[in-house]
């Protein structure tokens, strides 16, 4: 299992339900690495997409507490191993953690690899991914070259969980 995120430099990824910034070649990393592949997110987080619509080519997992949530093209869950019982029928596929913030920390250990987009900058947040860099388990495996988007500085990094737990 993956986890998928931008983070700024305080592990921030966003504010107000609403991304902290969109980076067109992060979106583009984004979609190259789930594309008809599944991707696990809270209901909040598919909310927030445009139109609150499901990503398009992608198995759409929500994991939500509302009992009667429905909407077309995702397939509800209600607890971990709903979605782990859900995962059994895609084991051909690699799955993504996409947020928001409580569905990183749930999934937090069964994900062996993170893809990290971290943003060398500080914007006014409320809500924030676990710190892998302070994670005892996790390591960072790799760093691309500075990137940048006008004045903002980021880079892909990818990390990688030493001690995953099977579900």
């Amino acid at each position: 299992m993956n986890l998928i995120v931008a983070v700024d430099n305080k592990w921030a990824i966003g504010n107000k339900n609403q991304l902290l910034v969109s980076i067109p070649s992060d979106k583009r990393n984004f979609r190259l690495l789930t594309e008809n592949q599944v991707v696990i997110m809270g209901r909040k987080t598919l909310e927030s997409l445009p139109n609150g619509m499901p990503l398009e080519n992608r198995v759409n997992i929500v994991l939500t507490k509302n009992l009667d949530y429905t909407k077309k093209g995702i397939i509800p869950a209600h607890s971990l191993e709903d979605v782990f019982t859900i995962l059994q029928k895609y084991n051909d596929r690699q799955c993504y953690v996409i947020g928001g913030a409580s569905i990183y920390q749930q999934f937090l250990p069964f994900c062996d690899t993170a893809y990290v987009t971290k943003i060398e900058y500080s914007y006014v947040a409320d809500r924030f991914a676990p710190n892998l860099d302070k994670e005892k388990n996790w390591i960072l495996e790799g760093s691309s070259e500075e990137e940048t988007y006008y004045d903002l500085e980021y880079y892909f990094l990818k990390y990688r969980n030493t001690s995953v737990l099977e579900y």
